[in-house]
C-alpha cells in the first residue's frame, strides 16, 4: 500500500504550480520554476501533515500577500485544476494545502474565507479547514450551514457534517462540541437522509463521535428518528450506534430492532485448548438454546480481557454473529482467532478471559493462560 504522504510529492507539487501559473490573477507574474524548487527541495523528509504545514509556507511566499488578493487566486484554480489520475486513491491531496492556507491565512477573514471553503472544498474535502473558524467564529459558521445543508453539491452537504464532527480523525479537537454537540443537531437532523451516501456516512459517523460522550443524546435522537425512518435512515441509525453496539449499551439493541429481554438456556462455552503461544489461534464453541417462547433476534459478541502491564485485563469486543432464533431452537456456533503480535496492542503471559456477549450482555466466559516470549 503506498504511503499516505507520497499523495503529496512532486507530481502535486508540478499540479499545483500549473494551475496557479494557468489563473488570470497570476499568470503573467508566477515564477513556476521557482515554486517547484522551495516546494519540493525539503519533501523527501517530510511526513504527510509536515508537507501540508510546508507547502502551505511556500503558496504564502508565492501568492499575494494580502488574503483578499490571495483568496480570488485560489478562487480561480477550479477552472483550471488537473485533478490527476483517475486510479490514484491520492490525487486529492494535492490540494490539501490549498485548502488548509484558508485555514492558516483566513481566520481573522471569515466573511472571505468561508464562501471560498464552499467553492473549494469539492477539490478536497475542507473538513479540517473549516475547524478553526467553527472555533473562532461560530454564529457565522451557523448561519453558512443553514444555506450549505440544502447545497446542490453533496461536498458542501458532507462539509457541514463532517467539519463539525467533535472528534474528526486527524483534525483539531472541538472541545465546545464535544462538551455540548446540541448546536450541531439541527444540521444532522436535515442531512439523516440525504440523497447522498457519502452525507449519510459523515452523518452517521458524526453521530458515532457524539456517542462517544453523549450516549443518551444519541439514542433519543436515533429512537425519534426510527419511527418514520425509511431504508436510508435506518442505515444511518445503525452505523451512528455502532459504538453504543460494542459497548454492549442496554438501549441501542432494541433501537436496531433486536430482542430487549433475550432469554436463553443449556449455554454452554468450551475451547479447545485452555493454553496457547503467541501467534496460536483461540478456538471455541458456544451453545444455546432460546428459552422464549417467541422469536429472538440476537447479536453475538465475544470479548478478549487480555493482561496489561499491571496484571490487570483490559477488554477488546469483536464482532460474530447475528442470528434469529425461534421459540426453543438451540444452536452450536464455532469461532478461530488468530491472537498474534500486532503494533498497537502488547501481550504479557498469564490468564486471559473470553467472554461472551448476546445483546451486550454477558452470558458466559472462560479462561485460557497465553504464553509471551521475548
Amino acid at each position: 500500500m503506498e504511503l499516505m504522504k507520497n499523495g503529496l510529492g512532486l507530481p502535486a507539487v508540478k499540479r499545483i504550480s500549473d494551475a496557479l501559473a494557468k489563473t488570470a490573477a497570476l499568470e503573467k507574474t508566477f515564477d513556476d520554476a521557482a515554486f517547484i524548487q522551495a516546494a519540493s527541495g525539503p519533501l523527501e523528509s517530510l511526513e504527510l501533515k509536515q508537507r501540508v504545514q510546508h507547502l502551505i509556507a511556500v503558496l504564502h511566499d508565492f501568492l499575494p500577500q494580502g488574503f483578499e488578493q490571495a483568496v480570488e487566486c485560489l478562487l480561480q484554480l477550479p477552472s483550471v485544476w488537473d485533478a490527476g489520475d483517475p486510479d490514484d486513491p491520492l490525487r486529492g491531496f494535492a490540494a490539501w494545502p490549498i485548502i488548509d492556507y484558508i485555514a492558516e491565512h483566513g481566520v481573522d477573514h471569515p466573511d472571505l474565507a468561508l464562501p471560498a471553503l464552499r467553492e473549494l472544498t469539492h477539490l478536497f474535502s475542507a473538513e479540517f479547514a473549516i475547524r478553526p473558524f467553527l472555533l473562532n467564529h461560530p454564529e457565522l459558521c451557523h448561519a453558512h450551514f443553514e444555506a450549505w445543508v440544502q447545497d446542490e453539491s453533496e461536498h458542501v452537504r458532507r462539509l457541514v457534517s463532517e467539519g463539525a464532527r467533535p472528534r474528526l480523525p486527524w483534525g483539531i479537537q472541538l472541545k465546545p462540541y464535544v462538551k455540548d454537540p446540541s448546536d450541531n443537531l439541527p444540521w444532522l437532523d436535515v442531512l439523516k437522509n440525504d440523497d447522498s451516501l457519502y452525507v449519510r456516512r459523515s452523518v452517521a459517523n458524526h453521530l458515532n463521535d457524539i456517542s462517544k460522550d453523549h450516549p443518551q443524546l444519541v439514542l433519543d435522537l436515533c429512537n425519534a428518528w426510527y419511527p418514520k425512518s425509511d431504508a436510508n435512515v435506518k442505515w444511518v441509525i445503525k452505523h451512528a450506534t455502532r459504538t453504543l453496539v460494542k459497548a454492549g449499551h442496554p438501549e441501542v439493541f432494541a433501537l436496531l430492532g433486536h430482542s430487549k429481554d433475550v432469554k436463553l438456556k443449556d449455554l454452554a462455552l468450551t475451547l479447545s485448548a485452555d493454553h496457547l503461544v503467541l501467534g496460536d489461534s483461540l478456538e471455541f464453541e458456544l451453545s444455546l438454546t432460546s428459552a422464549a417462547k417467541e422469536p429472538q433476534s440476537l447479536v453475538v459478541d465475544f470479548a478478549l480481557h487480555f493482561m496489561k502491564a499491571n496484571g490487570k485485563t483490559s477488554p477488546k469486543v469483536f464482532k460474530w454473529k447475528t442470528l434469529n432464533l425461534e421459540a426453543g431452537q438451540s444452536v452450536i456456533l464455532q469461532k478461530k482467532h488468530a491472537i498474534k503480535a500486532i503494533t498497537t496492542r502488547r501481550y504479557y503471559t498469564g490468564t486471559q478471559k473470553l467472554e461472551v456477549l448476546v445483546n451486550g450482555q454477558p452470558v458466559a466466559e472462560a479462561e485460557f493462560v497465553l504464553e509471551v516470549s521475548f
